[in-house]
């Protein structure tokens, strides 16, 4: 297209990481390019008639090249908007300069240009923004929240993201139209916060999103742990929130997937109600109570039904397991087991009993977040080596049905109902316990319980 007469540019992200990668003197490979351009969308189309195209967002004027190996580029026509009427949409779109096209974006360091050959365009101030760490809007913060709401949210994960910090002007702005954000959609709104979790920063994501009033408005069921008090021997860091901050905090420093913050965010939800239901004494309870309304934020954020499940378990057990000695041994096993996935090896507690991994990475990063520390956790992932090994010899879950099932106690006589269940449960306690190894044991010991019962 530049053959052609037509100015054609790289901009936003792939320009802003890629001049940070050279002065940082890293590697970096990029992932997705942003191409704009001075040509309309049917020369584009004209330009490229070699590949594939596609016109997507025909009023935005993008086209979608499909290059040899399936790979996308969206190439934009450089565009001017004006009347946004629903914070979100323009009501007017036409095609403009590279100028006018920069001056619509969110941020000075999105708003970067580069020529084909390298050369970075500048118009709004996002070289000396970059290189001071700094989130500013381009042109005044107020025009540009208005324009697009969720850019409140995206001011806070672009602090997060690149570690930066938003000035006074941007940050008084995100406070003063925090509201705003209550007419953009959950789908939007989730997929922020999912961006902002797997950023090495989320526990200051949460803390930006205290300060600026966001939390309030997007997981007011997080906001309303702030003043909720904890006894200070056990949590120096403070109230609720800012323990569930610090747990964020050690996530952030070992691990980024997002369903596992998620359940670090939510697991202490449940506490101001376990509070109130216990006249302000203690917050027994608070792992159910906060698995339903763990549940009901995620719901509302349109999370699938399977990452609900997850994380509401989580939530839920994150105490239980943590006192996973105290139990007996076969409701040891069976918790490990939720979410088994029988190809892995038994020894290999992430691939094999990935839920029950997580489970304990929440219960490291809640310890660490107390004055307990590692002295909270340490035990508990020892006992689990040993669980691990002790499931090796007995051969793995799946054992004690192989053993003995239902239709078994049946063809020896045993009536349906409850007490049918009972031994059944009884037996393969034994079987997790390693006591039977064989089916013949089994069925004998089932024989002798069923007899024991007439």
């Amino acid at each position: 297209m530049e053959s052609a007469g037509y100015t054609t540019v790289l901009v936003g992200g792939v320009v802003r990481d890629g001049v940070r990668a050279l002065w940082e003197g890293g590697a970096w490979v990029p992932e997705d390019l942003d191409i704009a351009t001075a040509a309309p969308p049917a020369r584009v189309q004209e330009l490229l008639s070699d590949f594939r195209t596609l016109e997507v967002g025909r009023a935005y004027g993008v086209v979608v090249v499909v290059v040899p190996g399936g790979r996308h580029y969206e190439i934009a026509t450089f565009r001017k908007e004006s009347a946004y009427a629903d914070g979100r949409h323009p009501q007017r779109v036409s095609w403009g300069t590279l100028e006018e096209d920069v001056q619509r974006r969110d941020f000075t360091v999105n708003g970067l240009a580069a020529t084909l050959q390298g050369e970075v365009i500048d118009l709004v101030g996002g070289l000396s923004d970059l290189r001071a760490g700094v989130i500013r809007t381009i042109g005044p913060p107020e025009q540009r929240f208005c324009e697009d709401r969720l850019r409140l949210l995206r001011a806070v994960r672009f602090c997060c993201q690149l570690g930066f910090a938003m000035d006074d002007a941007t940050h008084a702005a995100v406070q003063g139209h925090a509201a705003g954000i209550t007419v953009v959609s959950w789908e939007r709104i989730r997929d922020e916060i999912l961006r902002l979790l797997v950023t090495p920063r989320a526990g200051r994501g949460v803390r930006i999103l205290m300060s600026t009033g966001l939390l309030g408005y997007v997981l007011p069921e997080v906001a309303v742990l702030d003043g909720v008090p904890q006894p200070a021997e056990y949590h120096p860091e403070g109230d609720v929130l800012a323990h569930t901050c610090a747990a964020l905090d050690v996530a952030d420093g070992i691990w980024d997937e997002p369903l596992l913050k998620l359940a670090v965010l939510l697991h202490d939800v449940g506490k101001p109600d376990a509070l109130a239901q216990w006249g302000g004494e203690h917050m027994s309870g608070h792992c159910q109570l906060g698995a339903d309304i763990a549940e009901r934020v995620l719901r509302r954020l349109r999370l699938p039904a399977r990452d609900i499940t997850w994380v509401t378990h989580l939530v839920r057990e994150h105490m239980r397991a943590a006192r996973l000695q105290e139990m007996r041994l076969g409701k040891q096993l069976r918790l490990i087991g939720s979410q088994e996935r029988s190809e892995a090896p038994l020894t290999d507690l992430q691939g094999r009993y990935p839920l029950f991994a997580d489970l304990v990475r929440v219960i490291i990063c809640d310890a660490e977040a107390t004055a307990h520390r590692a002295a909270a956790w340490r035990p508990l992932v020892g006992h689990v080596v040993g669980l691990l090994l002790h499931l090796e010899r007995i051969q793995g879950m799946k054992r004690a049905r192989e053993l003995l099932r239902g239709d078994d106690l049946l063809s020896l006589g045993a009536s349906p109902g409850p007490s049918l269940g009972t031994v059944l449960e009884q037996v393969h306690e034994l079987i997790l316990a390693g006591t039977i190894t064989t089916r013949d044991e089994a069925l004998s010991e089932a024989a002798r319980r069923l007899g024991g019962q007439t």
